[in-house]
């Protein structure tokens, strides 16, 4: 299973290549949320299935304590392309691969569209450098409503209205409390493992995302609503197979 590391920097020694290959990959992430994010990622890598058990991963909170524009898509990248200048420069003393070695580290950032300017240059950039992106058209809250329903309808950038749509899911707030009948947006942040895991709720998401990103083959990814593939860097990025 993944596992947290937070700080942690790839060691600066010569391996083999059966040492290169047991070393746990190196994940570096940026996220927009101070909340929901951060415990999404904690609850599937305690949870989630690896793909394959023998590569590891280790996964860095990278702006945790960021304020401002620093949790702003644009800002972001350019900070992880700086984190991945210096991390790729160590891995590569260490004796990593880039082309050869799966555990070669990753930089994601992860963003929603809500009213944010500069997406287009934030992913631009990115691809420029090799920063991988998990991009939500309105906001990550129509990742976590695709555990529950399809839905494919355009939300005008309101993370508000995939919020309250959320919020109105049959169950979700007796996940707060059994006796629960309403959830408010601010507590409605804080993820439960009762509304992400089991049943196959990641297969059923991941599939719905694939639909509904398909009508959006290119064009401005502003417009891209809705939209979310935040299960690439839950497969791509961390190796999970599923949770």
């Amino acid at each position: 299973m993944a596992r947290a590391k937070g700080g942690d920097q790839v060691h600066r020694r010569k391996n083999g290549a059966k040492g290169r290959q047991n070393r746990a990959r190196q994940v570096y992430v940026f996220i927009e949320g101070e909340v929901t994010e951060k415990q999404y990622i904690d609850l599937i890598v305690k949870h989630g299935q690896r793909a394959d058990p023998r590569r590891g991963v280790e996964y860095h909170i990278e702006n945790a304590t960021a304020t401002g524009k620093h949790r702003k898509p644009l800002p972001m990248v350019q900070d992880a392309v700086r984190v991945l200048r210096k991390v790729e420069r160590e891995a590569g003393d260490a004796g990593l691969d880039k082309k050869k070695d799966w555990n070669w580290p990753q930089v994601w950032v992860l963003f929603d569209r809500d009213d944010h300017l500069g997406i287009p240059e934030a992913r631009k950039l990115a691809d420029e450098y090799g920063v991988s992106i998990a991009y939500s058209h309105p906001c990550f809250e129509l990742w976590r409503l695709l555990h529950y329903q399809n839905y494919t309808s355009t939300f005008g950038r309101e993370c508000s209205s995939a919020n309250s749509r959320l919020r109105q899911q049959p169950g979700f707030a007796q996940t707060y409390g059994k006796n629960a009948r309403t959830v408010s947006e601010q507590q409605s942040k804080h993820i439960k493992p009762e509304q992400i895991l089991g049943d196959g709720k990641y297969a059923t998401a991941k599939k719905y995302a694939q639909k509904i990103n398909k009508q959006h083959s290119g064009g401005n990814p502003n417009d891209w609503d809705p939209y979310t593939d935040v299960w690439s860097f839950v497969e791509d990025g961390l190796l999970l197979s599923g949770y």
